[in-house]
């Protein structure tokens, strides 16, 4: 749907709501936390946007499930006003929490539906959602002073620092400016701690791993189109933490879109499959996928789909959020069970 200018009543409801929780949204560089029980401002940088708060926000809409799961992660449900765009099933250890929270839209949601919840604070994973046909530009929001926050990972301002730190890097600067932005720094700081640890047992994998064994990541397939994880994709990074090579690397995208020929070229010695069954599309659910790899001459041939080297994890996990980390034990066990780690 274009972006429409909205009603006037939700002009004002949102201007009010604004006004109340004293939020703005600025360019700038840099980024400072000052003690807010001092009267003083919190401030943080987001892509290339500066916002500052007076106080922790009371209405956030998350715009994606990545999203809404790190809210709930922090403990945030009572602060949101609505969440969006589910993709799978939320993660049962947030479902109760989710349960609290207004479902906006089950899809990617109209600046109409974001307006109408008067928010004042919304956060997305991705640079796409904040686009004139969705939700409305970052430029738009802040002309009607609601600040915006994007994840580190699909900013491409600071990801020349894709270059310098690691998208896990990334996904934990997000906690920490969320813990900032919503005053919870300590639970923010644990979760850092926790997910680290996480990364640092999967990389201890990789001094276990014979060879450098390529592995392609499939995401999805949208008519006969197969999706795969390129060079600035998480899975990528995976990969190289637990001794494995995307076979893709070279493809400096995140998700390219490749023929099946291409993959079969590659020849890789294993495939992980993403499953988004909640998604519903055509292509979108693990068994989907593998019977499209099955069903094409080329890739039905390969030695790892003829000897069954598949390994299965939920579609979300590839995605940059607070679930990522959990695919890093589910890839090291399958490695294991597949003879390519002791």
């Amino acid at each position: 749907m274009r972006h429409r200018h909205p009603a006037r009543f939700g002009i004002a409801a949102l201007t009010l709501a604004l006004t109340a929780v004293g939020c703005s949204s600025s360019d700038g560089g840099g980024s400072a936390s000052e003690d807010r029980a001092g009267g003083k401002e919190t401030t943080v940088t987001s892509c290339g946007r500066k916002l500052s708060f007076d106080g922790p926000p009371e209405r956030t809409v998350a715009l994606d499930q990545s999203s809404t799961e790190v809210l709930l992660e922090l403990g945030l449900q009572d602060r949101m006003a609505g969440t969006s765009n589910l993709k799978t099933k939320i993660a049962p250890e947030y479902r109760k929490a989710y349960d609290k929270v207004d479902v906006l839209s089950p899809k990617i949601l109209t600046s109409e539906q974001l307006r109408a919840a008067t928010p004042d604070f919304t956060i997305g994973g991705f640079t796409d959602y904040f686009t004139k046909d969705r939700v409305g530009t970052r430029e738009e929001l802040a002309d009607l002073g609601l600040p915006s926050f994007v994840s580190a990972v699909d900013c491409p301002k600071q990801n020349a620092a894709k270059g310098t730190k690691s998208p896990f890097e990334l996904l934990f600067q997000d906690y920490r400016d969320l813990g900032r932005i919503f005053g919870v720094e300590k639970r923010a700081a644990k979760l850092v701690e926790k997910q680290r640890a996480t990364l640092t047992e999967a990389a201890r994998t990789k001094d276990r791993v014979k060879g450098e064994p390529t592995v392609v990541w499939l995401y999805s397939v949208y008519g006969d189109t197969p999706y795969v994880a390129g060079k600035s994709a998480i899975p990528s990074e995976m990969s190289k933490t637990v001794g494995a090579k995307n076979a893709f690397d070279d493809i400096d995208e995140d998700w390219p879109t490749v023929t099946w020929e291409q993959i079969a070229e590659r020849d890789p010695d294993f495939i992980v499959i993403g499953d988004l069954s909640e998604r519903g599309k055509p292509g979108d659910s693990a068994a989907d996928k593998l019977k499209a790899i099955r069903a094409n001459p080329v890739t039905a041939k390969l030695d790892a789909v003829e000897k069954k080297r598949f390994i299965e994890i939920p579609g979300t996990e590839m995605d940059p959020s607070v679930r990522t980390v959990g695919a890093l034990p589910r890839l090291t066990a399958g490695m294991k069970d597949l003879g390519y780690a002791r």
